[in-house]
């Protein structure tokens, strides 16, 4: 049997580094044993997913020096590589799955499911809801299919006893069905959810063993249940120990940086991240901190992943990043790392239009352009002292921007004038009012280059890392101000 894994990202977002997390021990396990490591884009989510986000994802992977054999870019014998050019594939499987009696068509709608939902909470049961709970009267089901109501395409599922997965880590894993709800396979738009794509996908690509987050085993019963009703062989499945924060929570974007652009951006050498993921959970035999990609395929073994929960230290990652930069880069690595990350021909050219029409001298330049080769400002409580605005409004601004910025799927100027206009309309303040704070979170300073332009040459990653930043310099927001905030924001 030749082993083949793989990862299948959503581009819905910038590049998650719990997603190159996965695809590194996917990759070390596939290499370890002669296999093969597939990419496989998972955009089934039709709104959300997009052209620039599946770049980046590829772009930052082979950033981080992880290469797949079979991919949406370089093809295979196995594609397509994305979900939404396989629909038809899909479509069949579900037809199969209905005319077998292991799937139905509800035609329950939105408020429905709620009612149903709050009656079971109301009731103290699990919120799972099964196929006798979704049923309508058979007079209703065929009056609704007849006038063309749409439905979703849901998941026989058992109603009692106990599902038994077996996990390459954990050993055999228990899940009582009554928490396992009737899964919709498919959407009413015709489009599949994860649990069918993935299933189907899996099978079709001749993946082996599945390493993934342990945020997926609840989801396990229902994938078990698919090959079941498939007659399919099931893969090895692997549930990873997720990434936290340093106080022990879910590695989240609000509490640390998530973005493998972010990093990119920061000056991180890609040997230093990937080395420092590759800590996470696991360790060489001889428990040294920094080893190269190479040593570690050579090297791995899945049983020396501890369950613990590994912390993802920025402190300790820029550590590593440093012992790098010292160990392994002479004068002319160093030069050309430096040309690679900021001192480009690309990047500069960004730059100068904003500095020329400042500057007098040479020498202006560096004041003026500054922000945009540095990490975080050196900013504190007092560089907003000449704001016009008090504290907590200050905060609530820069929160509500945070915000508004992580829904856009385009990163330019004219996108975030957009959202820098409708939140000054909201705060009833002026651009410029607006835009104060704005600047000293971004720059570092009250007075510098367009801070609009700024924003969009820096890129979300970095952007968004400098206003939390700012959130916090000023305080902070606790949970439960952030309730309130997150409240308050819905109305806008």
């Amino acid at each position: 049997m030749t082993v083949r894994t793989r990862i299948a990202p959503s581009p819905t977002g910038d590049p998650h580094v719990g997603t190159a997390y996965i695809a590194l021990f996917n990759l070390c396990f596939a290499r370890l044993h002669g296999g093969q490591f597939i990419l496989r884009i998972e955009d089934t989510d039709r709104q959300r997913s997009t052209a620039e986000s599946e770049k980046m994802i590829l772009d930052s992977l082979r950033w981080l020096g992880l290469d797949w054999d079979e991919g949406p870019d370089i093809g295979g014998p196995h594609g397509p590589y994305r979900q939404s050019e396989r629909g038809s594939i899909y479509a069949q499987h579900a037809e199969r799955l209905l005319e077998g009696g292991h799937a139905f068509k509800c035609y329950r709608t939105s408020e429905e499911l709620d009612a149903l939902r709050e009656e079971r909470r109301a009731a103290g049961l699990h919120l799972a809801l099964k196929p006798h709970d979704l049923a309508l009267d058979p007079d209703e089901q065929r009056r609704r299919e007849a006038a063309g109501y749409p439905y979703v395409i849901r998941l026989q599922v058992p109603s009692e006893g106990v599902c038994v997965v077996q996990d390459m880590l954990r050993g055999q894993i228990e899940v009582d069905w009554a928490q396992v709800d009737a899964q919709i396979l498919m959407k009413s738009d015709g489009m599949p959810t994860y649990h069918l794509a993935n299933v189907v996908d899996d099978h079709l690509m001749g993946i082996t063993h599945v390493l993934r987050g342990e945020e997926w085993i609840n989801s396990a019963p229902k994938h078990q249940l698919l090959y079941e009703y498939f007659g399919w062989p099931m893969p090895e499945l692997c549930h990873m120990p997720l990434l936290r924060n340093p106080d022990k929570s879910k590695l989240s974007k609000r509490k640390n940086p998530t973005s493998i652009n972010y990093y990119r951006r920061m000056g991180f050498l890609p040997q230093a991240v990937t080395n420092y993921l590759g800590r996470m959970g696991w360790s060489m035999p001889d428990e040294r901190e920094k080893f190269s990609l190479d040593e570690m395929m050579a090297h791995f073994d899945l049983q020396r992943v501890s369950l613990g929960g590994p912390v993802f230290d920025l402190d300790k990652l820029s550590w590593l990043n440093g012992v790098y930069i010292r160990e392994d880069l002479d004068d002319a690595a160093l030069l050309g790392a430096l040309r690679e990350w900021a001192f480009n021909e690309a990047y500069v050219g960004q730059i100068l239009p904003q500095i020329r029409p400042r500057i007098t001298t040479l020498s202006d330049a560096m004041p003026l352009a500054g922000h945009f080769f540095a990490g975080l400002p050196e900013i504190d409580e007092r560089s907003f002292d000449g704001v016009d605005l008090e504290r907590e409004t200050l905060v609530t601004l820069l929160q509500f921007l945070v915000w508004r910025l992580e829904t856009l799927t385009s990163w330019e100027k004219g996108a975030l004038l957009e959202q820098v206009k409708l939140l000054a309309e909201h705060f009833e303040l002026k651009m410029k009012a607006f835009l104060a704070p704005v600047f000293i979170a971004v720059t570092g300073s009250s007075h510098s280059t367009s801070v609009l332009d700024a924003m969009a040459i820096l890129g979300s990653d970095v952007t968004r890392a400098r206003l939390r930043h700012a959130i916090e310099v000023l305080g902070g927001v606790s949970k439960k101000q952030a309730k309130r905030l997150e409240k308050q924001y819905r109305e806008l």
